[in-house]
């Protein structure tokens, strides 16, 4: 008999306690808690009380994972841990049946509830453990118990929460304690000093002398020396991050005694899979989201939650799930109702296991069963699948990425890649910066900076900020149509969208006495809520002092009209040289804000700041902060803060590729000349794809396969041309625009523009395709 238990867990954002209700009267009886409940309000449930449910959730765990003998992976570090799990996944699970974390889930609540799926027939765990702090790691080391380790290596990635890097070193190192053997690359100094101080069983590899397995590169691949034993080998990857999570991979094999060419023929199979959640444009008004690398139990409740959070009528296609140690009927009874507590109406379930089953799905309005993926793509009739939110998840073996394929609306190859994880890290680390009880406004205008609009606001809503601000009206309109229901910030209001504004509840911002008078002539006798714009300095747009008599008196005479915030602009924020002006607006917009507010005898938000003053000025963060680009991974400072991850990827993809002899032109006015014998790339993008002229005649440059290849000649409106003699490049390979390896600034900076106008640029006839990793 299974018994239900809820954790209560008090954040910083969200109280697990206020859940109770609702849970008890879905039937869990067994609460963990650690805040006061009125306990009398439930009879028949009981509460355990703790200082800590993570506490209580962590400990429950590890007397869990006692319970069981089986070698476990432990696996941290700075990158790379998601991907080799995953990899370590592929490469042993013909041999093993595996537990591993589903998606990210690493931290220290994600860490127990996977460790709790520790069943009796899995015979090897591969677990990922990660840390923002000090004294975190024990913790983790204590549920997970690994007994084979691999620290993959040290970078920047929360470094505000340790004092150096020897210390987050040392931090990690807490996790191998008792590993039969560590594995790490001795390349990395002082990870390997680390690890020999602390006298942990290793075996290292590297092309240095103090590793104890060499691995050297040369022309057909790497050759490796293992005990005493040469051979040769190659991975199926060109970029230096990939290739080295790859060799950590040969190497735990290696220490399994795996044969080189089993372990080589398993490599070959690798796919740089994306391991996340993709929200990708599709047939019929349908959105698609693509996670079809593997299914499992745990997997699918991350995809539930990822999908609850989105504003449409959803269709889940699933695979049977493999490997699951339950028996069919028990599987079926668990898939169902996970599908039914998330309001799933429509259910396409593919796989003999499902279809011998599906009587246990009667709870689900639509269902329809098929055998395989085949007879599903020959049989279905697309047609049915019209404005809805259709997730894809199946296992490797059912190759649903054909029925992604056959759902996904079909445009040309350039793309805009947001990942939503990384905004959802971003929004965190702005937050982190930020004291207690300051409200955030996430600005999406300008299609949330080229982002997509409607499933940015979607995932701000889902993660709870305060407001959002848009431009113009119409972009306000089109949220409330996708079911936004936060307070949203018109910052350019028009005569002309007032009806909209009011019949959409959406807030204009007041920069004038002009459009105050025509919104108040406007309303009659409405009510509405609208936000001052104080001049202070910009000389853009705001209200001066001057103006703030009329404002105050016509403000008096309608009190239906509701100031929900007073807010100005700095206009060198971002740059130390302006710091003394920014103070003379700050007091500037102070003393407006007093007047208007003991005038009117209320207190608005106040609010001055944006991505770049929420670093640089932390004592002008008031009531609330405005965060536009920031969120998006780019450091608008000139200080360059350490902790944003770029969120949005431009890519395109090489069309043909061209042999030029020296002396001849390339492209329009004959403006490329070929200096000397040369290859070209034309890759499918132009300016028509928001890809400027500028960056024409070398200004340029694009990333192929880790290298930079400058443009040669003009951009044209579809396609471009680079140079690539001495890139190793075929005819479909993937080619960066901006986005990891070659930062957003630098191209930029390129053409003597900033990354805003590189971002918003972007056309709206660039597919976005949206990926998320259990957010």
């Amino acid at each position: 008999m299974k018994v239900l238990f809820f954790f209560a867990i008090n954040g910083p954002r969200n109280n697990g306690h206020d859940y109770i209700f609702d849970l008890y009267n879905l039937g869990i009886r067994q609460f963990v808690i650690e805040a006061k409940v009125e306990i009398k309000n439930f009879s028949n449930a009981n509460f355990f009380f703790s200082n800590s449910s993570v506490d209580v959730l962590q400990a429950v765990a590890a007397i869990h994972r006692s319970q069981f003998s089986i070698p476990i992976v432990g696996i941290t570090g700075s990158n790379g841990k998601t991907i080799i799990k995953e990899w370590l996944f592929q490469l042993l699970s013909p041999d093993h049946s595996i537990v591993k974390n589903p998606g990210s889930y690493n931290s220290q609540i994600g860490v127990p509830l996977s460790v709790w799926a520790i069943k009796p027939h899995h015979q090897l765990g591969i677990f990922e453990a990660g840390i923002s702090r000090l004294n975190e790691m024990a913790r983790l080391q204590k549920i997970i118990k690994p007994t084979i380790g691999i620290f993959t290596n040290i970078g920047t990635a929360h470094d505000e929460g340790f004092e150096n890097i020897e210390l987050k070193i040392s931090e990690k190192l807490k996790f191998f304690e008792g590993v039969q053997t560590l594995i790490y690359c001795a390349d990395h100094d002082l990870i390997h000093n680390a690890v020999v101080k602390n006298n942990i069983p290793k075996l290292s590899w590297g092309r240095s002398a103090q590793a104890n397995v060499q691995v050297h590169p040369i022309d057909s691949g790497y050759e490796i020396l293992y005990k005493e034993k040469s051979s040769q080998f190659s991975v199926p990857f060109s970029d230096a991050a990939s290739i080295e999570n790859a060799i950590h991979c040969v190497v735990i094999m290696l220490y399994m005694d795996y044969p080189l060419p089993v372990i080589q023929n398993r490599i070959n199979s690798l796919k740089p899979v994306s391991m996340r959640m993709e929200l990708k444009e599709a047939i019929n008004q349908c959105q698609v989201i693509d996670d079809t690398y593997n299914n499992d139990l745990a997997g699918l409740q991350i995809s539930l939650d990822f999908l609850a959070s989105l504003q449409k009528k959803k269709v889940v296609i699933l695979s049977d799930i493999l490997q699951s140690g339950l028996a069919d009927d028990e599987l079926a009874q668990t898939i169902s109702s996970m599908l039914v507590k998330k309001q799933i109406h429509e259910l396409i379930a593919i796989g003999p296991v499902l279809k011998s089953q599906q009587k246990i799905f009667s709870s689900i309005p639509h269902r329809t069963f098929y055998l395989s993926t085949e007879e599903f793509l020959n049989q279905f009739d697309f047609a049915f699948l019209f404005n809805k939110l259709i997730l894809v998840k199946g296992a490797r073996v059912f190759q649903f990425e054909k029925i992604v394929h056959r759902l996904e609306r079909k445009v040309h190859g350039t793309v805009m890649v947001i990942d939503m994880g990384r905004l959802v890290h971003n929004l965190n680390f702005f937050k982190s910066k930020l004291k207690s009880g300051v409200k955030v406004m996430a600005m999406v205008k300008a299609f949330a900076y080229g982002s997509g609009s409607e499933e940015v606001a979607n995932l701000l809503q889902y993660h709870r900020v305060d407001y959002l601000g848009v431009a113009y009206a119409d972009e306000g309109v089109e949220l409330r149509k996708k079911n936004i229901t936060l307070p949203i910030m018109v910052m350019n209001p028009t005569e002309e969208g007032f009806a909209a504004i009011v019949l959409q509840n959406l807030e204009p911002v007041i920069y004038n006495l002009k459009t105050l008078r025509a919104f108040v002539k406007f309303l009659g006798n409405r009510r509405a809520a609208i936000h001052i714009e104080a001049e202070t300095g910009l000389h853009r747009l705001g209200l001066e002092e001057s103006d703030l008599d009329e404002l105050i008196r016509t403000l008096k005479s309608n009190p239906d009209i509701q100031v929900r915030s007073v807010f100005s602009h700095l206009s060198g924020s971002d740059a130390k040289i302006h710091d003394d002006f920014s103070h003379e607006q700050f007091d500037r917009y102070q003393k407006f804000y007093a007047r208007l507010s003991d005038e009117l005898n209320v207190k608005p938000l106040r609010h001055i700041i944006n991505s770049a003053g929420i670093l640089r000025f932390p004592d002008f963060q008031m009531d609330m902060v405005r965060l536009g680009i920031g969120l998006y991974g780019v450091d608008p400072t000139e200080e360059n803060f350490h902790g944003l991850e770029m969120a949005a990827t431009l890519k395109t993809v090489i069309s043909q590729i061209k042999k030029i002899k020296s002396g001849e032109t390339i492209g329009y006015g004959r403006r490329g000349l070929a200096k000397c014998d040369m290859t070209t790339a034309t890759i499918a993008i132009g300016y028509a794809d928001g890809f400027s002229r500028s960056f024409s005649n070398g200004k340029g440059v694009v990333l192929i396969n880790g290298k930079k290849a400058p443009i040669i000649g003009n951009v044209n409106m579809d396609m471009t041309m680079v140079d690539i003699s001495g890139i190793n490049a075929s005819e479909g390979d993937e080619v960066i625009i901006f986005g990891d390896g070659l930062p957003i600034k630098e191209v930029a900076a390129s053409i003597s523009t900033i990354p805003y106008e590189i971002l918003t640029s972007t056309s709206e006839r660039v597919k976005r395709v949206f990926v998320s990793e259990g957010i």
